[in-house]
């Protein structure tokens, strides 16, 4: 069956679509219905069915591959790597359990995650969900006021931290950010168990919260929990994302449908394979990090790669050498990591063997023709452009090997994801739009199995945000602008709000970027709006050179700036032309590689950035700030 045939049934067949998409996991109690949908927007997936994240990741794997690798931990920061096969993984599972049984934790209680890439965070996950607690990942290194605001609103009945993290050698304590967020916090939990990694000299434990995992541990070395089956629709996990009124937003994920939801996208859209291995490079702070990291690989029965450490320390091959030693059959990547590596030197795309290695997906952010084209050149491996959220958990744009290996575009996502009726609509009357046409991406409910169910404590905020875009008629928004061309492939142009109207034109960041980016000298580029007077915005570049020696003077900056304008002229016409390209040697941007362009463009109106607590490094602000203090801009 074809890609446009598997989408029909999904669409139009639904019920038949997904209970049989239901058979690729273990059920305890058969579901008696496949979709509830009489409480419009909200999907209820598999009603009455019940099931457990951890079985289908961990214990029913036991009798067939007890002794296959399960997880690969590898830090470059320490130097470190152990592999657990997938018995192994049950007996920590089964441990990092009766410790929180211990502690009287049980189905329906919070437990709040604050751990860097390491082994037992995903220990903690899946113990979680193997007692029907609810777990909430934070990204480790969030500052206190934000961890405080996720604290009050999942109101865990515990937390479990590390000590602390280490990125590029550096140690960032977790500790002291733990004790400020909870002395911020309204509602802080009443236990703290910390992993002590021996990474931060200064750390204390607060008597009588303050529990040490390896104690705790040693007293259930021998544990057996079983599994507590949940209905189908139980949560599993909360994670936050920003939200509009700056107060972030608990996503809310369910437990059947998510699991039926990545069980199917591994083999339809990864082409994975039971035995293999999957390397997804993100942090389980991130939704990336729950789907492909810890629950979708070991769902599916494969070896899941944890990595702890950057795409170039020690070199900018160690990822391709993990590949070449681990046989990774299918890599998941962010176009930021790809340009980090596309200002090093190309040989390391090819020093190691990458013959297991299928296929690589990107996503995380718009993927521009330049470098897609560059890395596929480079790795002579299928990539594979893929566009999704944290609400919707999995891809929703997406080219689908396991389906049908359709041609890819450079700069497209490809297609609608099975499940998604994706539309395109004028924002404001809701009018669908032809080919060519910019749009909003939406998706006419019921959203598929796996995707967000509500806004954790809050269901009108759910409804109100996403689904209340267009006047009397139900459709969840993107926030993104999108555009299909006549072959029916999509293209991202960025966040709604990252629109910029140059007097009366309105022009995606996106587009700006691209077209900047593909002057051969240039590595990566933020584009932002500014305010004029005249023309309403102005676009505005920040440009990261291949090779600083090409601005080493003024001369040779002024040089560069008039060939990057020519390129954009070439490829946009003068209405895209930014009104200068300020050069860089690093962009601002958050732990996960995130470019923070709302502080960029606040910096250049001369504004406050506003809430920098995610900023990876200084550097990067910093830069934009001197250069933003240099002459005036003028429109060219």
């Amino acid at each position: 069956m074809g890609y446009k045939e598997f989408h029909r049934r999904s669409i139009e067949d639904r019920d038949e679509f997904w209970g049989e998409l239901a058979g690729l996991i273990d059920w305890s109690r058969p579901f008696d219905q496949v979709l509830d949908y009489s409480n419009p927007p909200f999907a209820t997936w598999f009603v009455g069915g019940e099931t457990n994240l951890c079985y289908n990741a961990v214990d029913r794997h036991l009798a067939a591959r007890g002794d296959q690798a399960a997880l690969i931990y590898i830090s470059t920061e320490t130097n470190q790597e152990k592999t657990y096969t997938y018995r192994e993984l049950h007996v920590e599972v089964q441990r990092m359990a009766a410790v929180y049984q211990s502690l009287g934790l049980g189905k329906g209680d919070r437990i709040l995650i604050y751990m860097p890439m390491v082994p037992e965070a995903i220990f903690a996950m899946l113990a979680a969900v193997r007692l029907g607690a609810i777990h909430s990942v934070v990204f480790g290194g969030f500052a206190a006021h934000s961890l405080a605001t996720r604290i009050d609103d999942a109101q865990p009945k515990l937390m479990i931290i590390a000590d602390a993290g280490i990125r590029a050698g550096k140690v960032t304590p977790y500790k002291a950010m733990v004790d400020e967020a909870l002395w911020l916090s309204a509602t802080p939990p009443e236990k703290v168990i910390v992993v002590n990694r021996g990474l931060d000299p200064t750390f204390y434990a607060v008597e009588g919260r303050d529990l040490d995992y390896d104690t705790l541990r040693a007293e259930h070395m021998d544990a057996q929990v079983p599994c507590c089956f949940v209905e189908s629709s139980h949560p599993s996990y909360i994670l936050y994302t920003s939200g509009t009124t700056g107060k972030p937003k608990g996503v809310q994920r369910d437990t059947g449908g998510y699991a039926v939801a990545l069980a199917a996208s591994m083999k339809y859209i990864y082409d994975a394979r039971p035995g293999e291995t999957y390397f997804a490079t993100s942090d389980i702070g991130w939704v990336v990090g729950h789907s492909y990291i810890t629950y979708g690989p070991l769902i599916y029965g494969m070896t899941t790669v944890v990595y702890e450490g950057l795409p170039i320390r020690p070199d900018p091959g160690i990822w391709w050498k993990i590949v070449q030693d681990h046989k990774v059959s299918v890599m998941f990547s962010a176009p930021t990591a790809i340009r980090v590596l596309k200002k090093q030197d190309p040989a390391w795309l090819t020093k190691y063997d990458l013959s297991s290695l299928r296929y690589l997906f990107l996503a995380g952010e718009p993927l521009d023709e330049p470098t897609a084209r560059w890395i596929a050149e480079g790795l002579g491996k299928p990539v594979y452009d893929h566009f999704w959220q944290t609400e919707t958990g999995w891809a929703l744009i997406t080219g689908m090997p396991g389906v049908e290996k359709t041609p890819a575009k450079f700069g497209s996502p490809s297609f609608p994801a099975y499940g998604y009726d994706v539309r395109l609509l004028q924002v404001g009357s809701g009018e669908e739009l032809g080919a060519n046409q910019k749009g909003v991406v939406c998706v006419v409910p019921p959203l598929p199995p796996g995707c967000m169910t509500t806004v954790w404590g809050q269901d009108d905020r759910f409804r109100e945000t996403y689904f209340t875009s267009f006047p009397n008629r139900l459709i969840y928004t993107t926030f993104d602008w999108g555009i299909r061309d006549e072959d029916g492939y999509y293209f991202i142009l960025g966040r709604t709000d990252d629109v910029i109207n140059v007097a009366g034109h309105r022009l995606g960041t996106r587009e700006i970027e691209e077209a900047v980016s593909a002057h051969p000298g240039i590595a990566e580029v933020a584009v932002v709006g500014v305010a004029d007077e005249l023309k309403g915005q102005l676009p505005l570049a920040f440009a990261v050179v291949k090779d600083p020696a090409t601005i080493a003077t003024p001369e040779l900056r002024d040089k560069l700036e008039s060939a990057v304008m020519a390129t954009v002229n070439g490829i946009l016409g003068a209405i895209g032309r930014p009104c200068a390209v300020h050069f860089v040697t690093q962009l601002p941007k958050t732990r996960s590689g995130k470019v923070l362009r709302r502080s960029i463009k606040a910096i250049a109106e001369g504004h406050d950035p506003g809430d920098l607590t995610s900023l990876d490094d200084p550097m990067g602000i910093e830069q934009i700030e001197r250069a933003c203090a240099v002459p005036e801009l003028k429109a060219r």
